[in-house]
């Protein structure tokens, strides 16, 4: 330990020198490497955290950078893991870093949770949320979680001695158009760095044993009046005895039918059939990366510019992961009749082809 780094922490009543010493030899995963994730993995990095893992597949994208301050116009492009683990590196050299370049499956969930101490939910998902809490179970892991919309924000812990998990509070995946959307409402750029931060504070009284983590409590957060409100909720066993994981953690889609699978669409792509591709992502994630032979029709302006969708193709709406073109294809099935189809997973779920 470089004693003078953390001088200000191992001069810290309550804290100390032992405090120190629990946060050099643990270890953190944090599941994301975006707008709740950077705050985080940057403070943990400067604390004094021993380990940290990172999950993430993304590259760099220029509408990131309104809330993803580690990163730099200069990185658009490059893959999220590389740049943030190259900037942290920089800021603290005694870190260890684990670098898992993948998207979090049922396949792999479980090897990769299982060597770290605290688990960090900076996701911005359901399935992949309901996905760690369950794991956490199986692997007696707590985990932080973090949530955003617009100007407000939650925190909580889970599944954290023998505490309530995050089915304990929503025991049921909500379906994608009961739950808001940031790629489509928005997010102010601060909101992550603040809710990021909160997440930070829990592992490390986690870690350290100081204070009282945020276990069976719900942290509300309303950024325009600078609110904060704890609601309180309790466990409930049948939600504490999971053993195994589920078989798939994706939106139940309300037209199984419609889905196309990330192998049925390269088919369709090498073939000579006529179909049009609809990019419902913003102008932005479009000009980062689309596929070729594709139109952008952001799902907000989809009402207005309907006529441009050709129903005499086959239509296949297309998204970064599949909740917008699902919200894109109940609105078009409303009004046209023809052979329309969303990608299942979206872009993400595609490009695991070449992973």
């Amino acid at each position: 330990m470089i004693k003078n780094r953390y001088i200000r922490q191992t001069t810290l009543r309550g804290f100390g020198e032992e405090g120190q010493r629990k946060l050099q030899n643990s270890s953190v995963l944090v599941v994301g490497a975006g707008g709740l994730g950077v705050p985080v993995l940057q403070y943990l990095n400067a604390m004094g955290v021993g380990t940290i893992g990172i999950v993430e597949n993304d590259k760099v994208e220029l509408s990131n950078l309104q809330r993803q301050p580690i990163y730099s116009e200069q990185d658009i492009g490059r893959p999220k893991i590389s740049v943030s683990i190259e900037k942290l590196q920089a800021q603290n050299s005694t870190t260890k870093f684990h670098c898992h370049n993948e998207f979090l499956g049922t396949d792999n969930v479980l090897e990769i949770l299982k060597s770290y101490d605290v688990i960090v939910d900076a996701t911005d998902n359901f399935p992949t949320r309901y996905l760690i809490n369950d794991a956490c179970v199986i692997l007696h892991k707590p985990f932080v979680y973090g949530a955003l919309h617009a100007f407000e924000g939650q925190v909580s812990v889970f599944n954290y001695q023998n505490g309530p998990t995050y089915r304990c509070l929503f025991p049921q995946m909500p379906g994608k158009d009961e739950m808001p959307d940031c790629n489509v409402n928005g997010v102010l750029g601060i909101l992550p760095g603040i809710i990021g931060n909160f997440q930070t504070l829990e592992v490390i009284k986690i870690l350290t044993g100081i204070g009282q983590p945020l276990s069976g409590k719900l942290l509300l957060y309303d950024g325009l009046v600078q609110m904060i409100q704890q609601v309180s909720f309790e466990p409930k066993v049948e939600n504490q005895t999971r053993n195994t994981l589920e078989e798939n953690y994706q939106y139940k889609s309300c037209d199984l039918s419609a889905l196309v699978t990330p192998e049925e669409f390269q088919k369709m792509l090498l073939s000579k059939s006529q179909y049009q591709l609809v990019d419902v992502r913003s102008p932005e994630e479009f000009r980062d990366f689309h596929l070729e032979d594709t139109i952008n029709i952001p799902l907000q302006e989809l009402p207005n510019r309907i006529s441009e969708v050709d129903i005499k193709r086959t239509v296949v709406l297309i998204c970064q992961s599949g909740i917008r073109s699902e919200k894109a294809f109940n609105y078009l099935t409303e009004y046209l009749d023809g052979a329309i189809y969303q990608l299942e997973g979206g872009l993400q779920n595609y490009t695991q082809l070449w992973k």
